[in-house]
């Protein structure tokens, strides 16, 4: 029998690949299956960015005099309708794992004592285990941190009306990805970073996403001090580099990233931070344990969490598979999708485009705000990477990264015909850079 503990993108997909080879596979959740993804990450977010994206185009319809009048977001509504959808979604899940073999426990919080999963009073009889118990909100040290009004991605669903003012803590993908949607909903967001805000991102992209955030208060290089109930709300200490002053406001929202689940795990290797050391085919120190999704670390993605579990799976089949972490697409979401890939080749020249127009950008023409499309290419010809902001950027950026990895180059794409009318520039722009390099004889 296989053991796995959590029911996430890691360990779900682990006891499906499993399950379907025919082994026995027990999957323990404590919670709802889905894990972060689901319940708190990528599908609130999802849920949360349509509707922000819906306003947004009203009132670009609105201000062109197509439509009449400004929308107003049913908050509660929008909490409840979308905590329905995920229920809906949660059990085609269940249904799908369950088709597979596999047998869930769920409500129980199983925990490895290094040497086997512990379930209750139960110690449980295993070929092999898999650690998926994923993670939760890094909380900062901050004096008063727990205060009522101060929220996190776990907790946003008991937010009982939209704030008039927002503070959000957090200068990364999650902080920007919030700050766009609440000052869609209508909110008065400031964003707290102690860095510079987006800063790991490919230079256009930051422009981009600065240029979607226009109208939210955006400090950089402060750190918050302390934090209080303050007449009905909550009010903040923040530091920077020239004095002291508070800010007031009437929640806050924490996004200042993860840390892994792993308290319940022992005998194995940890880091630091409690991320579960593994070994590039995500075995752990113990032999037969392995661990993968967020309990493993960064990137801390839904896709690289689901490969994880299937390369766990695969070695415990016997197939020996190392995961491969080489040019991983990733996006945020704002008004458009802002995606990139790289293999980090640091000869790569880029060449960049206005995104054209096309369905989710035809209106937005006027505003001269169609987004945009890059390309890295190598001198040889070979694509380096990209990045793109239009409303299908995600998904081009997963195409990419594949052909990347196939070593495709700008030569490939000399007779490739596109689907019209399209936001995507990326493949039109490889096929100029062909162009280029074909006449200086490249």
């Amino acid at each position: 029998m296989i053991v796995i503990l959590g029911g996430g993108p890691a360990g779900r997909l682990a006891s499906i690949r499993l399950a379907e080879a025919g082994r026995e596979v027990t999957l323990i959740e404590q919670g709802g299956i889905g894990g972060q993804c689901l319940h708190y990450g990528c599908m609130p977010v999802c849920a949360l960015n349509d509707v922000a994206r819906a306003v947004d185009t009203i009132r670009v319809f609105n201000k062109l005099g197509i439509m009449d009048a400004n929308p107003a977001v049913g908050f509660p509504a929008l909490l409840r309708e979308m905590q329905n959808v995920q229920a809906t979604i949660a059990t085609i899940l269940d249904k799908e794992t369950r088709d597979a073999g596999v047998e869930i426990i769920y409500g129980r919080q199983g925990r490895f004592d290094g040497e086997k999963v512990v379930v209750g009073d139960d110690r449980m009889n295993a070929d092999a285990v898999i650690l998926a118990t994923g993670s939760r909100p890094n909380i900062p040290a901050i004096p008063g941190i727990a205060a009522p009004g101060i929220y996190t991605p776990h907790t946003l669903r008991t937010m009982d009306s939209l704030p008039k003012r927002l503070v959000i803590i957090g200068g990364g993908i999650i902080a920007a990805e919030f700050a766009y949607i609440f000052s869609r909903f209508g909110s008065q967001v400031t964003l707290l970073s102690r860095s510079p805000v987006l800063k790991n991102l490919d230079e256009h992209l930051r422009k981009r996403a600065f240029r979607e955030l226009a109208g939210i208060v955006i400090r950089e290089g402060c750190t918050v001090l302390s934090a209080e109930t303050a007449d009905g709300g909550c009010s903040l200490a923040v530091k920077t580099a020239d004095t002291t002053e508070r800010i007031g406001c009437d929640a806050v929202l924490l996004a200042t990233g993860l840390i892994p689940n792993s308290e319940m795990i022992e005998g194995v290797a940890k880091r630091p931070n409690g991320e579960v050391i593994v070994d590039d085919y995500q075995m752990t120190t113990v032999p037969g344990v392995y661990a993968c999704g967020n309990v493993a670390g960064s990137p801390y993605l839904t896709p690289v969490a689901r490969q994880q579990g299937i390369v766990a799976a695969d070695n415990i089949l016997g197939m020996r598979r190392k995961m491969d972490y080489d040019g991983i697409p990733q996006s945020l979401s704002l008004g458009y999708d802002l995606a990139f890939c790289t293999n980090n080749n640091h000869h790569a020249k880029p060449l960049v485009i206005p995104g054209p127009a096309g369905p989710g950008t035809f209106w937005r023409v006027p505003d001269a705000d169609t987004g945009f499309a890059k390309i890295l290419v190598a001198p040889d010809g070979s694509l380096a990477g990209m990045s793109a902001a239009s409303p299908g950027a995600g998904l081009i950026a997963g195409y990419m990264a594949i052909l990347m990895k196939r070593h495709f180059s700008v030569h490939d794409f000399s007779d490739f015909i596109e689907v019209h009318p399209s936001t995507d520039g990326v493949y039109g722009l490889a096929r100029y850079a062909s162009g280029v390099l074909k006449k200086r004889g490249n």
